[in-house]
């Protein structure tokens, strides 16, 4: 190894080696020439090919850097997507605002709480509301939490209102520490009509639900006609990776 230096070592040329069996088609090979050598020692030891691409299109999309690439994989990111959505991924397939909302989602347990209440777990969200919004998937911003609403003599208030640019709709966000309910169903409907009838205008698409809670009931969700309606549980943990 004399010839070719320190750097090259047999664990290098053995990384070189992957890099070329991987990235030696034609169509993956103009995406590789994007990131730099860094980049891809982190990529290198996954052997699914399709959790490669997804990395290398978040690397891109959003201008990772060695330090964020290494979070993301860290934090299982591309394992939790929805099985639906990472074969959407595989085929070139138009996405949807569900399909990057992560299951569990990851929310930072500052205080280290065991048990919390609703009221506790907005709190985390909002000492951290950045990744929340990643963890929620693309082009989500924030608009106010515990945002006021009246129906009819009474004041009600949506735990959490957000708009999602790319979609271009009001997201209304209902945070639950049980299990998934019926009635956490019907309450987000009655906010998300609230909102298409009060707030959205003209040139909005309809209001999105997003019921984040402790455990998940596919029987509730599977009878529930409303198709923009998605769940997902959350999960406490003390950092992201």
């Amino acid at each position: 190894m004399i010839e070719v230096g320190k750097k090259y070592n047999r664990r290098t040329l053995f990384r070189m080696k992957q890099f070329y069996n991987i990235f030696s088609n034609e169509k993956v090979s103009p995406v590789a020439t994007q990131l730099t050598w860094s980049h891809y020692t982190e990529l290198l030891p996954i052997k699914d090919n399709n959790k490669i691409k997804y990395y290398i299109d978040q690397c891109i999309k959003y201008n990772l850097s060695k330090r964020d690439l290494r979070e993301k994989i860290k934090s299982k990111e591309y394992e939790r997507l929805d099985d639906k959505t990472k074969q959407k991924l595989i085929e070139n397939k138009n996405n949807e605002i569900k399909d990057f909302i992560k299951h569990p989602i990851y929310i930072k347990n500052t205080s280290n709480y065991d048990n919390i209440s609703e009221k506790i777990l907005e709190s985390l969200i909002l000492e951290d509301i950045d990744n929340f919004l990643k963890e929620l998937g693309e082009s989500f911003t924030y608009i106010e939490h515990q945002y006021k609403i009246k129906t009819g003599d009474n004041y009600n208030y949506i735990d959490l209102l957000l708009f999602n640019y790319i979609y271009n709709c009001f997201i209304v966000v209902e945070l639950k520490t049980t299990e998934l309910k019926k009635e956490h169903i019907g309450q987000t409907q009655v906010y998300m009509n609230y909102v298409d009838k009060n707030i959205k205008t003209i040139n909005h698409n309809k209001t999105i639900g997003i019921i984040i809670c402790k455990k998940e009931n596919k029987f509730v969700l599977e009878y529930c006609s409303d198709q923009r309606i998605y769940e997902t549980t959350y999960m406490l943990v003390k950092e992201y990776i």
